[in-house]
């Protein structure tokens, strides 16, 4: 499943003028407007459509859409706006930020969370209650985290292979949720086992959790998540990890319409508060948001499996299979490669993140949407080791909350969480960090070849923007237009004063002549 979505100048696309070129679209693909045009006048479809992306109820996943999201969602559907539609919600993150923090608060009945993530959280729960807590959110497959175990790798996994039974539901009138295998489902018994034994030794860490060990050949065992990955590379497999991204799917949904079964485009827009040169009216770069995430592709005699690491709407900070097909539209950069000595340092954040958000959960086992938001999103997990391995990020929008990042058994991942650039406090986002979340990079060739109709052409006139210098902010011409009125009005005040003491001093010295 592929996841996984100011306050001055927030405007939606159709209040701007928005006009989405007619570009070509990627095979077998269709608008959310193409298809709610379609449909909606169906009855109860609209109804069932919102109900299924603002909680889905099967793992195709729920859409992260605050009720503000969802009610603003069901307004431009009854109106008929297709182009905003298409730009939904083009909202800045200044705007999305109160609509979450509500609902952080209300949702889950829990209006003490910042008192909560002020005092270090929820009291400590002993035993099987932590455990339990902890089950909730970090699959472990058969290794339980009560049970002393021994993970042996040396035989073929017996899990099950690919199945869509609990992957795919209908949303009705054609219309599906979720994705179908990808060449990778073969590997899936074996990639769910590695994930499932990455997952538990990286529990080992935790308090009430029973120590475990991985047997990968007859020298040795593992007890950790990168001594089991150090130790299938010092037997001639071939281990790559990479910081991927792509365009963040927050629908999954396919649409078996009058023109056959075809993807469904459904990207979540962020208004960057950057103007697109030569627009007129002046109106702001929208940007779908993206998805990031860690790779691992190990290659061997002995084992072929591809996962996953990421923090993702589900609340989940864990290693996952990644054998679902993803649509066409949402493309796919590695952003960085990581082998030998690197992808075992890589391993080991991503277990020190496993335990750090075990912890959260354990803490604040009421936060809404599993702390997705509040926690960060997947982008805040990878741009932290990110800053770890390059020095810096480049990752955009981090939304983590450094208040709850306060148990000093994670100091290594706490600090680094809280070195991220936020995007919490309506300040515009850096360029470089828009344009280094894109699955595609930043050559003029590469942007113009987007799969988004329209996005392409205004992320080449951006970046040419910056990088020439004249690159402008929503606002700065308002800003600057106001500037000069200021300065206008005290220049006119400053002459009418020197006039107006010219003339007194005339008439004083008439009187004394």
């Amino acid at each position: 499943m592929r996841r996984m979505l100011l306050a001055a100048t927030l405007l939606n696309a159709a209040m701007l003028g928005y006009a989405m070129p007619a570009d070509e679209m990627p095979p077998h693909t269709i608008r959310l407007s193409t298809m709610m045009q379609q449909l909606s006048s169906r009855p109860g479809f609209t109804a069932a459509f919102l109900a299924e992306i603002s909680g889905g109820r099967h793992k195709a996943g729920p859409a992260y859409l605050t009720p503000e999201l969802v009610h603003r969602m069901r307004e431009i559907i009854l109106g008929n706006n297709w182009q905003e539609l298409d730009h939904f919600p083009g909202w800045t993150m200044a705007r999305i930020n109160p609509t979450v923090r509500v609902v952080g608060h209300f949702a889950g009945k829990d209006a003490k969370v910042d008192a909560l993530a002020t005092a270090g959280g929820a009291p400590a729960v002993p035993g099987e209650e932590a455990r339990k807590a902890v089950s909730t959110y970090l699959d472990v497959g058969p290794y339980e985290l009560g049970q002393t175990r021994i993970i042996d790798l040396r035989q073929p996994s017996t899990l099950p292979g690919f199945t869509i039974s609990d992957l795919v539901a209908s949303v009705g009138d054609g219309v599906t949720r979720g994705d179908g295998p990808s060449p990778l489902a073969p590997e899936h018994a074996e990639s769910q086992r590695l994930a499932d034994a990455l997952n538990r030794l990286a529990a080992n860490g935790l308090d009430d959790v029973t120590p475990v060990r991985a047997i990968w050949h007859d020298g040795g065992d593992s007890t950790s998540p990168e001594q089991l990955i150090q130790a299938i590379q010092q037997t001639g497999a071939t281990v790559t990890v990479t910081d991927s991204r792509y365009f963040a799917n927050f629908g999954h949904l396919h649409y078996a319409g009058p023109d056959g079964e075809q993807d469904v485009m459904m990207p979540f827009w962020i208004d960057s508060q950057i103007v697109v040169p030569g627009s007129h009216p002046e109106r702001p770069l929208l940007v779908p948001v993206s998805h990031a995430e860690y790779e691992w592709h190990i290659r061997g005699p002995q084992l072929n499996a591809d996962v996953s690491f990421y923090f993702g709407i589900d609340g989940k900070a864990e290693f996952r299979t990644m054998d679902q097909l993803d649509q066409a539209w949402v493309m796919k950069r590695d952003a960085h490669t990581y082998s030998g000595a690197d992808a075992v340092e890589v391993t080991r954040l991503t277990g020190a993140m496993v335990r750090t958000y075990a912890r959260l959960h354990q803490k604040h086992p009421k936060i809404p949407f599993g702390g997705y938001y509040a926690f960060g999103v997947c982008q805040d997990v990878v741009a932290a080791i990110e800053m770890k391995m390059t020095g810096r990020t480049t990752l955009f929008p981090n939304t983590a909350d450094a208040i709850f990042f306060n148990d000093p058994r994670d100091a290594e991942i706490n600090a680094l969480i809280k070195r991220l650039p936020k995007d919490r406090d309506g300040r515009p986002p850096d360029v470089e960090r828009i344009f280094g979340s894109l699955p595609v990079g930043g050559s003029d060739a590469e942007l113009r070849a987007v799969s988004i109709p329209g996005l392409g052409a205004d992320l080449v006139a951006v970046h040419d923007a910056w990088s020439n210098g004249t690159l402008e902010r929503v606002g700065d011409r308002r800003r600057v237009r106001n500037l000069l009125y200021g300065l206008g009005a005290l220049l006119t005040l400053g002459v009418l004063w020197m006039v107006r003491r010219t003339r007194k001093r005339q008439e004083q010295g008439e009187r004394v002549g």
